[in-house]
């Protein structure tokens, strides 16, 4: 399979995921006709759109990409996307193509509708998911629609993918996110790394894993003491809460 990220807006991701027969989805489409024109130069047909959650800067495009790409399935987690077809829920598959397979995770917190797409390419073992505004590199979504709680049940959902899947996500927040994380873990070399790179890649996503994520992601490493010292707290809930209004307030 193949994976093309398309920047919209300045620091949205789309992206076009190709399967080896030619068919193709789109995701978070918000600029339909950038992502329609890489659709074509690539010698695709799409056949299907997903929206990872219906905040406009992800959903924006679909009504317009719907339109130059009439009857496709567009596969999202509620009827608050515009053009969503197929509703999707905890558990719920389809396929892109012939090889590549998709489950879908709920992962309530930033949105309530907000989904997870976790692809696997059934031929080569490829593996990715598509984090929306849930997951970032080194970081995490606001909790516009939801509690630490919930945030703190979708990244543990996610911390339990094959450590090789890549981390696809809806926004090139990486520099911050890494600085952000830095304050906490301040001896953290995978983070260091991470933070040297986004400094001269302005693209980071898509090139490192879950696994990845587990080193370096103070969100998703809430029992470790460095997240206890900084807080000032000891329970996991608490912990995510204080850490996301630190963060807030960078």
């Amino acid at each position: 399979m193949k994976v093309i990220p398309i920047q919209a807006r300045s620091d949205n991701w789309m992206y076009l995921v190709i399967d080896s027969s030619n068919e193709a989805a789109v995701v978070d489409p918000y600029d339909a006709n950038k992502i329609s024109k890489e659709a074509k130069e690539q010698g695709v047909k799409v056949t299907s759109l997903i929206t990872t959650h219906h905040h406009d800067d992800h959903s924006g495009g679909n009504s317009k990409f719907l339109s130059l790409h009439p009857g496709l399935q567009a596969y999202g987690g509620s009827k608050q996307s515009a053009g969503t077809n197929v509703v999707v829920k905890e558990g719920d598959a389809f396929k892109i193509g012939q090889d590549i397979d998709v489950k879908c995770l709920h992962t309530p917190c930033h949105t309530q509708d907000s989904i997870c797409f976790f692809i696997e390419d059934k031929k080569t073992g490829e593996k990715g998911v598509f984090t929306g505004d849930t997951l970032f590199l080194a970081g995490c979504g606001r909790f516009f629609e939801g509690t630490p709680e919930e945030m703190h049940a979708a990244l543990t959902k996610l911390s339990k993918l094959p450590e090789d899947t890549l981390v696809f996500n809806g926004h090139e927040y990486t520099k911050g996110s890494a600085k952000f994380g830095l304050t906490v873990e301040p001896d953290n070399e995978p983070l260091k790394g991470l933070l040297k790179k986004a400094q001269s890649d302005s693209c980071t996503t898509g090139k490192s894993t879950i696994g990845d994520e587990l080193k370096w992601n103070v969100f998703m490493r809430l029992d470790r003491p460095e997240a206890k010292k900084a807080t000032g707290e000891t329970d996991p809930i608490k912990i995510m809460g204080k850490l996301r209004e630190m963060k807030n307030a960078m």
